[in-house]
């Protein structure tokens, strides 16, 4: 039953033409040979399911670091953010998080404030999982300033298999805490770079649900009751 409520949630815009190809090429393969039309339903079945943008509950509490992305916790460090954004090269704490083709891949706005600067860099398709992909992948990078002046970073990065990074985030634009910005496909990773000397409130291996998992907070004592709650 899980299966097939995930299966009808909105789908986002960029997979429709995805879903209509899987599907014409699984009428084709039922005409070629009844088998390879039934894989062709499980392939066009996860073409949805990949695809998939489903509600989310943002917590709204200002001040708090939400996960872009769905995905596993792979990698904390200190890294200074990408130089196309003009933030200079003073090592943040950097939160990575991996996804998988099986993951929702819709990505959302890690905190509340306006984007000071989108900037896009072409780059490799490394495994995604690696920590040099940070710097030598695909990427589509935004800043972020909230109200009180603090600057947060997210960035898209291409992965092995992924061919298309989607950034709808337009320099200048104020947005929500878990709205909706982009799309990555198909397996990929997003970094949120935080402020210089902020702790994240997740570990390595940890599930992070986008929209919903709290990676850090502004107030450092509100944030460890905030990940005890959760």
């Amino acid at each position: 039953m899980d299966a097939i409520t995930s299966l009808l949630v909105p789908i986002h815009r960029e997979g429709t033409r995805f879903i209509i190809a899987f599907a014409i090429a699984t009428l084709i393969l039922f005409l070629i040979w009844a088998p390879l039309g039934w894989l062709g339903v499980v392939l066009t079945a996860w073409c949805v399911y990949f695809f998939r943008d489903p509600d989310r509950l943002t917590p709204q509490r200002a001040g708090l670091v939400i996960a872009p992305a769905d995905g596993v916790v792979n990698m904390i460090t200190e890294a200074a953010p990408p130089p196309e954004l003009g933030l200079g090269e003073t090592p943040r704490p950097r939160v990575s998080i991996f996804m998988n083709v099986f993951n929702c891949h819709v990505n959302r706005i890690p905190i509340a404030g306006r984007v000071t600067r989108t900037a896009y860099r072409p780059g490799k398709f490394l495994n995604a999982d690696l920590d040099k992909a940070s710097e030598e992948n695909e990427r589509a990078a935004i800043a972020i300033e909230t109200e009180d002046g603090k600057t947060f970073v997210a960035v898209q990065i291409a992965g092995l298999v992924a061919r298309r990074i989607v950034s709808d985030a337009v320099e200048g634009q104020s947005y929500e805490t878990g709205e909706r910005y982009g799309i990555i496909r198909f397996g990929s990773r997003v970094d949120v770079y935080l402020e210089p000397g902020m702790s994240p409130l997740v570990s390595v291996g940890q599930t992070a649900i986008a929209g919903e998992t709290v990676l850090a907070d502004t107030d450092s004592s509100e944030g460890r009751r905030e990940a005890l709650v959760r």
